[in-house]
């Protein structure tokens, strides 16, 4: 008798309050950053920024899969910024304790990197 051992992918979802920073670097090397919270609850993210719109986080839902993040924003927006900087669609994680990066990288143009950890009650 043998037996199959499957690849069983464990869905994540973070809870609580996390505040931080978020870092545009583009290709240039050049860097702008403001400070942002998101809080989760189940599948579920709210957030916002100190500087308007950037980057543009308002609320929606996310999942995960391995070390991947994606999120659907739920919010309407206006056409005067630049749209990537909306928290939408894909982008990497990595969680130890109460921290958390996530990170998406544009072709070697640019990289979004957030930078949180998780409020204490």
């Amino acid at each position: 008798m043998t037996g199959c051992e499957k690849n069983v992918e464990e869905k994540v979802f973070f809870s609580g309050k996390y505040s931080g920073t978020f870092e545009r670097t583009t290709g240039a090397g050049s860097k702008v950053s403001s400070n942002v919270s998101i809080t989760f609850n189940d599948a579920n993210y709210s957030g916002t920024s100190d500087r308007m719109k950037f980057p543009a986080i308002c609320n929606g839902t996310y999942s995960t899969k391995n070390n991947e993040i994606h999120f659907t924003n739920s919010c309407m927006w206006t056409a005067d910024f630049d749209w990537s900087l909306i928290l939408n669609n894909d982008y990497t994680y990595k969680s130890s304790g109460d921290s958390l990066e996530i990170k998406r990288e544009y072709a070697g143009q640019m990289t979004d990197l957030y930078k949180l950890k998780k409020e204490q009650n």
